[in-house]
């Protein structure tokens, strides 16, 4: 009988940044290897259990579900006790959950708990918590008083070198091993058993173990037991797991310090899958200890039942006469339609029927209670709820309820779409409150189902194929710059980021990369990939949801394990993730922070103090003229999901009349769909003719013209084309998504075997399910859509009539984002608003409102305090209260005597300064910010002062004028330097602009602006761009040639970016590379993040904006009025300015014009030639584009 093994110890990526075995790597390799069970033991967590136990049942392995715990030594769990740990330098941090497979600490040692059954999994997943939320101490720790009341269920072995025997056999205290020994066996039992490993390791800590474990075992009648500790499936990956293991590395110099391929930092390369003939070879002095692995295995035969939900009990108000939650929601639902339709009809009344019994027949009553309850109670207590998200817009009985406010028969959504009565899993209903109030609505939960109830949601952050390449990169010391453009090789399509196995077939330029360079960089280049291909898409680190909770009937640890949340102290979320929440059957919500629903929010709070109204969101009628008005101007910066660029190109020429207009743009503005828009407006508008695969498809395609933007519209086709039913058609929906072949091959046959049955041509089934298998890449969901479409036309309609407050808030609730700020002050001149510069006597915390319309101004907005660099809120609050106090600041050095100097400190009073804040005080802001440390120092000596404050003396007198304080005289700056010193303050340019002259040609001749969508720029198109701005932040820097270069920022109009020049562009044009030097520039533009960055090709002052640009000249001249004498001034000027930019002479005469074309001159357009021009035949006579 052939020897068997199985792997009890396996550690996959879920020890964060200590493995890169895959949950399928590892059922895969008990698979290949014909081992019938296989276990996972995650260092202190339970992250991926869910996940390995379903796939291991379904290739056929028996899951035993463990965990490698931390366990405190000499102190309970409660106890901090340093780490008696001795890094060497080349050893970076540790990662969250990993040490090595030897420790010296003291804090804590290792042990591995298997669970038997459901009782050992639920005792699991308690010690597991305890750990994180009791225990937590660098390892999230448990104690010998836990562990001994969740023993129940589990067995217990002794874990690797560091485990909690081991640990004291490898320092030499045989006493303490035995005692502990005995503790163990006496918590555990037969189930307990001693551990041995041998990884062949440099240090002597396993033989030391190998040495001792089987003379303990012997002593206390214990059985020995075989592992390897597995941390990647194949021995090759070694070098890759080394790697891995150096990805928290501050930088990258150790790497120039040890052998990646040799120096492991584990010590070792054998920690890998090892078939049973490697383990049985390495073991055959210990036959038992391979046995007893098999023994476990018989002991585990843990079996959960995934298809129960543990539902929140809903509790029913006393008053209320109904006994289930099935009445209840009926009850609720019949009376809120009452109230929103009170002349409902029989589809309204059918429709909520057949919604109910789909509801009552999965058992989601409940769910539907508890997330109406949390809506309805956030909009009782004044917070912002969004008028829907997702699919849950499809349902009547949401609308009904209260938690949407979208009518789905209005705009015809299905139900289906959202919950498949074929398909029985959760509801997912995502709800949108006002961002700075969502914890509220999560408190209120903790307070009606219990603290320890309610958890937010573990996500984790991967390593996708752009961030692998360059953390790989940087660990094996390739230069930054070179996997940077490696990196922007890999494109995003859909949203999805390629593989790197599909950039290697398909993206010519990423396999070039690999293909060229000497042998050597071949061979490095090779690595480069091979290792980031093992790596990709492994776990990087946990985070938090950023909206998911999970609400228990009890407490959380019942059913699912906790876990810290990193760089928090008492902070916890869920170890399951949100999809695998859902098979251990918990309620899972998001609860989203919206802050578009606060901008709304604060705005209706303006207008209706200020105009006595009581409008609500509610209240906002969705057919209003001049809202559409504003969105067919494509004046939507600011508005929801429309404030674009090309949006608002595409919105211009769209015209929206109605809601479906909008979320037809709004699924249609997508990567993909996009190319659609402009056939869906020449449709629209009947420039192009609307046509159909079918007649028959005009029911479902007539309110897009023709083309399907919808995932419903899918749907629609497939009932009424192939005569699917709804549910049968969303699963079709979810087929086509999922892209399986096998799965899409049944569907289709079935598809065109409906439409056989219809009568209907099977050539055009076949190309109409090509189509609908195609648009599955972009398909959108339409009530979402619509849903955010309302949203938008809320923010928009308080645009569109309250401008005032719509420009205010939004400039309040975005003002940490410079790029945004400078948006909406663009936006305040193109709507007739005084944006006013910050001022001390009249700012507030936050951006004021001065309704004073004038002939120029609808009113004005003032710049607040808080939205200033280095202010904030605490010397915000202290100068405005200070003011409403003791009346206005007479003076700078009144000011400085009157504000805590602690709180308004050095850089505050820079940055009032350099914003304008004294301007009305002394508009000399160079003079204020040279006087002002004397200053601070004068106002500080007289601080206490009876006399400074507020008494009739001559000392008093003199501080409260302007010649109180011994003023030294300063020119003021130059205008460049005011303004970049404003924008440091501001964020952006307020009083006045270095360009501001140059406006009207910048416009003419720039090819790109640095507020331009990075998102809407194929970069890959894009060769060669010409771009203007101030030159800011110059840092000239060394290459490893030892040859100069510069980085620097550029300031345009509508923001800035970061721009380079190399060494020869940089030594011939250096005088041009200077702090407020007005430039302009030609180069090759990259993403960088969110932002444009330009490698500069070519460089000028701004002067010679028109000769370096200008093709054509155009003089204007009146043929019965001007001089002809002139003509010869004009041709000389001409002759002696020879150039590449063509002259015209327009000649006007009685209303009539023509055009004649010098043929023999073409001129240099420089300014002076312009300038003087322009005396000859009149400023506004010479054009030039």
């Amino acid at each position: 009988m052939a020897q068997e093994f199985i792997h009890l110890h396996n550690h996959t990526h879920y020890s964060l940044l200590d493995a890169i075995s895959t949950v399928d790597g590892l059922v895969n390799a008990a698979v290949e290897n014909n081992m019938k069970a296989v276990a996972l033991t995650d260092h202190g967590v339970m992250y991926g259990v869910m996940d390995f136990y379903k796939k291991a049942r379904k290739k056929g392995i028996k899951p035993i579900i463990g965990c490698e715990v931390y366990v405190a030594q000499a102190a309970t769990r409660f106890d901090k006790i340093k780490k008696n740990v001795v890094r060497s330098q080349a050893e970076d941090e540790p990662a969250e959950n990993s040490d090595g497979l030897t420790s010296s600490s003291i804090n804590y040692a290792h042990l591995i708990l298997l669970a038997k059954d459901e009782v050992g999994y639920r005792n699991l997943i308690k010690l597991c918590s305890v750990g994180h939320t009791e225990g937590y101490y660098y390892k999230p720790r448990i104690d010998l008083d836990v562990l001994n009341k969740y023993r129940e269920g589990l067995v217990c072995t002794t874990a690797c070198a560091g485990g909690v025997i081991s640990c004291y056999i490898t320092r030499g205290d045989m006493e303490t091993a035995r005692k502990m020994t005995g503790v163990y066996k006496d918590i555990f039992g037969e189930d307990f058993y001693l551990e041995i490993q041998d990884h062949q390791m440099k240090n002597d800590a396993e033989r030391k173990v190998l040495a001792a474990m089987p003379k303990l075992a012997k002593e206390f009648g214990l059985k020995l037991i075989a592992t390897n500790d597995v941390h990647y499936i194949k021995k090759e990956d070694a070098v890759a797991h080394n790697i891995y293991l150096h990805l928290s590395a501050k930088q990258s110099k150790m790497a120039n310090t040890f052998d990646l391929t040799k120096d492991f930092k584990y010590g070792t390369d054998q920690i890998y899958f090892k078939s049973t003939k490697e383990m049985t070879d390495i073991f055959r002095d210990f036959p038992q200890a391979i046995t007893s692995t098999l023994e476990v295995t018989e002991k585990c035969n843990l079996v959960l039942d995934t298809s129960k939900n543990h539902m929140p009990r809903y509790p029913i108000p006393i008053t209320e006469k109904v006994q289930t939650l099935d009445d209840y929601l009926e009850k609720l639902s019949f009376e809120g339609i009452k109230k929103r339709k009170p002349d409902f009809d029989k589809a309204y009344t059918d429709r909520i029927n057949y919604e109910l019994n789909v509801i009552k027949n999965m058992d989601f009553s409940g769910y539907f209670l508890i997330v109406q309850d949390f809506i309805n109670t956030a909009r009782e207590r004044g917070i912002l709820v969004g008028p829907g998200r997702g699919s849950c817009a499809g349902s009547l009985v949401c609308y009904a309820v209260g938690i949407t406010d979208v009518d789905p028969l209005e705009y015809g959504l299905f139900f289906e779409r959202f919950l498949n009565p074929e398909r029985v899993s959760m509801p997912d209903i995502d709800i949108d409150f006002q961002d700075d109030r969502r914890d509220e609505v999560i408190q209120y939960a903790k307070e009606k189902y219990g603290e320890n109830s309610v958890a937010q949601i573990v996500t984790f952050n991967r390593l996708a194929p752009r961030g692998v390449l360059k953390d790989v990169g940087r660990v094996l010391n390739v230069p930054y710059t070179e996997i940077n453009e490696l990196t922007k090789c890999i494109p995003i399509i859909f949203g999805k980021v390629k593989k790197l196995s599909e950039c290697m077939e398909e993206v010519p330029d990423f396999k070039k990369y690999f293909e060229t360079g000497t042998a050597e960089q071949k061979a490095s280049r090779k690595k480069l990939y091979d290792y980031s291909r093992t790596l990709e898409n492994l776990n990087k680190n946990s985070s938090l949801h950023a909206s998911g909770i999970v609400i228990a009937p009890s407490d959380i640890t019942d059913y699912v394990p906790l876990a810290k949340v990193t760089g928090e102290d008492n902070l916890f979320c869920t170890q399951y993730d949100m999809k695998l929440l859902e098979d251990a059957g918990m309620i899972k919500i998001d609860f989203l922070g919206l802050k578009e629903l606060k901008i709304i929010g604060k705005i209706l709070v303006l207008v209706n103090a200020k105009y006595n109204m009581d409008l609500t969101t509610a209240k906002i009628p969705l057919d209003d003229p001049k809202t559409y008005e504003l969105f067919s101007a494509g004046s939507t910066i600011g508005i929801f999901q429309f404030s674009k660029s090309k949006m608002r190109e595409y919105l211009s020429k769209l015209k929206p009349k109605n809601i479906n207009d909008l979320a037809a743009m709004n699924a249609l503005y997508r990567p993909g769909p996009m190319k659609l828009i402009p056939d869906f407006i020449d449709k629209r508008h009947g420039k192009k003719p609307i046509t159909y695969l079918h007649p028959i498809l005009e029911n479902s395609l007539q309110e897009t013209y023709g083309i399907i933007v919808y995932q419903e519209q899918v749907m629609q086709i497939a009932r009424e084309f192939a005569g699917f039913s709804m549910a049968e058609a969303d699963n079709m929906r979810k087929a086509m998504g999922k892209k399986d072949k096998e799965i899409m091959k049944d569907v289709k046959a079935k598809f065109v075997k409906g439409s056989l049955e219809k009568k209907m041509s099977k050539k055009i089934a076949e190309e109409l399910f090509k189509l609908m298998e195609d648009f599955a890449d972009y398909g959108f969901n339409k009530s979402h859509g619509v849903a955010y479409s309302i949203l938008a036309f809320y923010t928009a309609y308080l645009k569109a009539h309250f401008p005032l407050e719509f420009l205010s808030v939004s400039m309040e609730c975005r003002k940490d984002d410079e790029v945004e700020l400078q948006l909406f002050a663009n936006e305040c001149k193109k709507m007739k608003v005084d944006l006013k510069q910050p001022d001390v006597n009249l700012s507030f915390m936050d951006f004021s409102i001065n309704y004073n319309k004038t002939d120029k101004y609808v009113g004005e907005i003032r710049y607040g305090l808080s939205a200033l660099k280095n202010v904030g809120e605490k010397a915000a609050i202290n100068i405005v209260n200070e003011r409403k106090e003791n009346g206005e600041y007479k003076s700078f050095v009144d000011f400085l005597i009157r504000v805590d100097l602690r709180l308004v400190n050095k850089k505050t009073i820079e940055s009032l300064i350099h914003a304008g804040a004294f301007d009305s005080m002394e508009p000399n802001r160079n003079k204020l910010y040279l006087n002002s440390e004397a200053a601070a120092i004068y106002a500080g000596r007289h601080k206490n002062d009876a006399e400074v404050i507020g008494q009739e003396s001559m000392f008093g007198a003199e501080l409260t004028q302007p010649d109180g304080y011994r003023w030294r005289e300063f020119e003021e700056y130059s205008d460049a330097e005011k303004f970049n010193k404003e924008k440091l303050a501001l964020g952006f340019y307020l009083t006045g602009h270095p360009l501001a002259k140059f406006e009207k040609e910048i416009n003419q001749y720039v090819d790109l602006r640095f507020g331009d969508e990075v998102a809407e720029i194929d970069f890959t198109k894009v060769q060669k761009v010409r771009m203007a701005g101030v030159v800011t932040g110059v840092d000239v820097k060394l290459s490893k040639k030892g040859r100069r270069f510069v980085v620097f920022t550029l300031v345009d109009f509508t923001g800035d970016g970061e721009c380079v020049a190399f060494s020869d562009l940089f030594e011939a044009k250096s005088h041009l590379f200077q702090n407020e030097a007005l430039v302009i520039v030609e180069g090759k533009p990259e993403e960088n993040g969110d932002k444009i960055k330009l490698t500069i090709e070519k460089i000028y002052p701004i002067e010679s904006l028109h000769e370096i640009c200008s093709k054509n000249m155009m003089l204007i001249l009146d043929e019965k009025t001007f001089d002809t004498s002139k003509l010869v001034k004009i041709h000389e000027l001409v002759d002696a300015n020879e150039g590449n930019c063509n002259v015209f002479f327009q000649i006007k005469n009685n209303g009539s014009s023509k055009i004649l074309r010098s043929r023999y001159n073409r001129v240099r357009p420089h300014s002076e030639l312009i300038s003087n021009l322009k005396q000859i035949v009149g400023e506004d006579n010479l054009k030039l584009n």
